[in-house]
């Protein structure tokens, strides 16, 4: 028997790469806002119409917890696992402290990544922080959120 290498064997070269999956997500095209309620029930349309001004509403329009919404009528709501949180996704995929959304003095809103292990996303782009629009779709771990600003703001 011969000890030596095959000669198709490596030289000892690391071929090993990493991968980014979050580089590959599809970025959606901005929706129109007459598609964006299209997605909402006759329902959340008529409730998302009576969002006070100063307010604004997270409705899960796909995934899971479908049809869930999430009052945000604070200066500071906090979004994570802990159960503690304003907003609780109960999943692994969400950190125990994830996120918040803030409400400016000027009724704006923008939403913050807490050092979250999986990330904060906006419209699918990774985010340390954004100010938020009507329709713009918030993904914390796998839950999809849609924000509506009250129609006074």
């Amino acid at each position: 028997m011969n000890d030596s290498k095959a000669p198709d064997e490596p030289s000892g070269r690391d071929l090993t790469s990493t991968i980014h999956l979050s580089a590959l997500r599809s970025v959606p095209k901005p929706r129109p806002l007459e598609e964006i309620y299209s997605q909402l029930s006759t329902e959340e349309r008529e409730i998302v119409s009576q969002v006070p001004k100063n307010s604004a509403m997270l409705i899960v329009i796909a995934g899971p917890n479908k049809g869930a919404r999430f009052l945000i009528n604070s200066d500071e709501t906090s979004i994570g696992r802990d159960p503690r949180s304003e907003i609780s996704l109960d999943d692994v995929t969400v950190s125990r402290v994830h996120a918040k959304i803030v409400r400016g003095q000027d009724g704006s809103f923008k939403v913050v990544d807490l050092g979250s292990l999986n990330g904060s996303y906006v419209n699918a782009h990774q985010v340390q922080e954004s100010a938020l629009a009507i329709g713009d779709e918030i993904q914390i771990g796998k839950f999809r959120l849609t924000f509506f600003k009250g129609r006074a703001n």
